[in-house]
């Protein structure tokens, strides 16, 4: 007998809708073999059940053609959006970081905002990229130990009036075995925002596995909100076993370890902003004072400079517009992968901050998001040189506007001048949309890593997020991290759009 296990290991070796509406779902019908799930496994509805076994259960080099055919049969785009990342937070484990393999889950909100935002021919084309992306991540998981999510130990699982208590309790214990039950009870009990604002904050309290945890936070709570809410509990299983994540070092509630400090730090600075911080005047020069402080000095300096100007009148509009600048200019100064998690953290803290009601959870996720930019800024130091290359120095030389094919020629080659004219494309008049086209056409094409998906949803949706005095430099500076017209092609391109369009 083929088990799912000898399955698995076995195959390691060898027009969508904008919408998240529903459509008819056509399935082969489901053996009695393939519906044997190992013992202690969690298992899912049985709406949704069928297709992320036939996520999981089908080779890699025939999975594009496996699922296009019930795409063409009807299978509605939010079903297999939640398949995906249900099948990923099953098999996939956010160990030893979160992070690598663990992409497949943290990529699926990042697909499906590339998705949305796409012409209608483009549309599949992000969520098929993405499950070819998940059956790499699930071979990896299986050579490292073939780990599964286990049922929840349903004794032990609390009620209405005891899960939140003692989730919380489990979170700052660092305790993974009480989140566990904790958050199953959490998840049948409380409502989607009373969990968005507790898991906001243990996504953005430790500088570990370089943002990934606030990006975990911010990615599954956008796409429960488009899958639905009947899908949280594994979702939110997996969620809470990430952000207790301290791989090799002890017990952090025991420690003073240097990821932990900023948010010690900041729970003191809190209650010193001012009554009606979230109102006050938008000021460009603070916004520059506070972006030379991100580029040289410390996490502590950075917080207090977001204290004085929150205390100084000034819009928290403002303050995260210096964010927003400073990781795009850590990208200009080393465009490297810590430099890219600046730009998709952020973004992920920008989600946090327009999400949550509560007061304090927003001023933490300002004074942590100002204070993670410096220790991003100083993990690069490890990686190789660190240029002076100043947002603040992009200029223009002319009137005339370079071409979007030029822009697109350049990068690679050379980004710095594709910068430049990426800068004087848009502040001569050049349309943002068009070069924001253009840039996900390139994502398409040439793509080949989830990283590619993350950073450029994360910082085509965030340029709307930047005043528009200066989001121009914050586009511009994206362009280093873009793939270019001369980036080798993915080669699942024409593969998802055959399989699409066979008869």
């Amino acid at each position: 007998m083929t088990t799912r296990r000898r399955f698995l290991k076995a195959a390691a070796a060898s027009s969508v809708l904008g919408s998240c509406g529903t459509t008819t779902l056509g399935l082969r019908p489901v053996s009695a073999q393939e519906a044997i799930l190992e013992p202690g496994m969690v298992r899912f509805n049985d709406n949704i059940e069928p297709l992320v076994r036939l996520l999981e259960d089908t080779p890699r080099d025939k999975v594009i053609e496996e699922v296009a055919s019930r795409v063409r049969s009807g299978l509605s785009y939010q079903k297999l959006l939640a398949a995906l990342l249900l099948a990923g937070v099953r098999n996939v484990q956010p160990r030893p970081s979160v992070g690598f393999k663990f992409h497949a889950v943290l990529v699926v909100n990042s697909a499906h905002l590339a998705s949305v935002a796409s012409r209608d021919e483009d549309r599949w084309l992000p969520i098929f990229w993405a499950i070819d992306n998940f059956k790499g991540s699930q071979a990896r998981d299986v050579n490292e130990g073939d780990w599964t999510m286990p049922a929840v130990n349903e004794t032990k699982v609390p009620g209405v009036d005891a899960a939140r208590k003692m989730f919380v309790e489990a979170m700052d214990q660092w305790d993974e075995s009480k989140a566990d039950i904790a958050v199953a009870g959490l998840s049948r009990t409380a409502g989607a925002n009373q969990i968005f604002e507790l898991f906001a904050r243990y996504g953005i309290r430790d500088f570990r596995s370089i943002g990934h945890k606030a990006i975990f936070v911010a990615n599954s709570y956008r796409t429960l909100q488009c899958i639905g809410w009947q899908h949280a509990e594994p979702v939110l299983r997996s969620l809470a076993y990430a952000l207790q994540n301290h791989e090799g070092e002890p017990n952090p509630v025991n420690s003073d370890l240097a990821a932990d400090r900023p948010w010690r730090t900041n729970a003191e600075r809190s209650p010193k902003i001012r009554n009606h911080w979230q109102s006050g005047k938008i000021d460009e020069a603070a916004t520059i004072d506070l972006l030379k402080t991100l580029r040289t000095d410390s996490a502590d300096d950075a917080s207090d400079a977001v204290v004085e100007m929150l205390n100084a009148n000034i819009s928290p509009q403002s303050v995260y517009d210096a964010l927003f600048l400073s990781a795009g200019e850590l990208l200009m100064r080393q465009p490297g992968i810590v430099a890219l998690h600046a730009v998709t953290s952020t973004n992920a803290f920008r989600y946090a901050f327009n999400t949550a009601s509560d007061e304090d959870t927003r001023k933490m996720v300002l004074l942590q998001n100002a204070a993670f930019l410096p220790l991003f800024r100083d993990a690069m130091k490890n990686r190789g040189a660190v240029k002076d290359n100043w947002i603040t120095d992009l200029g223009i030389s002319s009137d005339k506007r370079p071409s979007l094919e030029s822009i697109f020629q350049q990068i690679g080659p050379d980004s710095q001048a594709a910068a430049i004219d990426a800068f004087a494309f848009l502040e001569n008049g050049g349309n943002a949309d068009e070069l924001i086209s253009a840039a996900r056409k390139y994502i398409f094409l040439k793509g080949t890593d989830s990283h590619d998906y993350k950073f450029s949803s994360a910082v085509l949706e965030d340029f709307r997020h930047v005043s528009p005095s200066m989001r121009n430099r914050y586009l511009a500076a994206s362009v280093f991290k873009m793939q270019g017209a001369n980036a080798n092609g993915n080669g699942l391109i024409d593969r998802v759009k055959s399989a699409l369009n066979s008869a």
